[in-house]
């Protein structure tokens, strides 16, 4: 599906994002849309894959475990080269403002300086699945709200990626960001995941300024109902699970 040119092209697009300007949307809202990774020719090669069962290690029925309704599947390794070069990219950027969240929480700041150094972190501590995962929504479709927390080590950060156009290939199925604000009513928030953007957003929870300094803001993600068509997603956690 890729070679190493466009991978090469992923990482620089990557490495080229404003990050401060995106960190400083994750200190506003929880969530931040990058510029374009990929183009449609390999947002369309990516969501291919779901058709493939032999590189996944477990698909998931939503309705089953009144997750919602849909479906998506964990890819097993080793990851098709694009999904792997886009964690290693994302990797050091996301770690910068996991340290700077760590530090203004009072928490330690366990993660290494690499993606492989930490995974191994994780597989130590007895955390050896793969969370790449691809999501399928058709008609109908839609995501609770949740965590992917997976074990005791979690990652502060992750990515989805959006593969199908909004308005074209599906109506609905906007992304759902909620927070529980401290001593004040959830806030939630809805973006249209463009074909080829990724959304930066917190796994779990993250800082808001309080009067006291600085508060945890716990917060979970979701989808809403897909009105019409089909929406698959690139979801890139950076811990695997137990």
């Amino acid at each position: 599906m890729s070679t190493t040119t466009t991978a090469d092209d992923v990482c620089r697009r990557v490495d080229a994002a404003d990050w401060r300007g995106l960190a400083d949307e994750l200190d506003a809202y929880g969530c931040a849309l990058t510029p374009l990774l990929l183009t449609p020719e390999q947002c369309r090669g990516v969501s291919a894959l779901y058709d493939e069962p032999v590189l996944f290690r477990s698909t998931v029925d939503m309705a089953r475990y009144r997750f919602g309704s849909g479906q998506y599947r964990y890819f097993d390794r080793p990851f098709p080269e694009l999904v792997e070069e886009l964690r290693e990219a994302f990797y050091p950027h996301l770690l910068a403002i996991a340290r700077d969240w760590a530090a203004r929480l009072g928490r330690p700041a366990p993660w290494p300086d690499t993606l492989q150094e930490w995974l191994a972190m994780c597989h130590e501590a007895g955390q050896t699945k793969s969370t790449a995962i691809l999501l399928r929504y058709q008609e109908g479709d839609w995501n609770a709200l949740h965590r992917d927390l997976y074990g005791e080590l979690i990652f502060p950060l992750q990515v989805v990626i959006g593969l199908d156009e909004p308005g074209t290939d599906y109506t609905g199925g906007e992304f759902l960001l909620v927070e529980q604000r401290p001593r004040a009513q959830s806030r939630g928030i809805s973006t249209v995941l463009t074909q080829g953007h990724g959304l930066i957003f917190t796994t779990r929870d993250r800082p808001v300024r309080s009067v006291r300094g600085w508060s945890s803001g716990p917060v979970r993600h979701g989808v809403s109902t897909v009105r019409s068509g089909r929406r698959h997603a690139l979801g890139l956690v950076f811990h695997d699970a137990a």
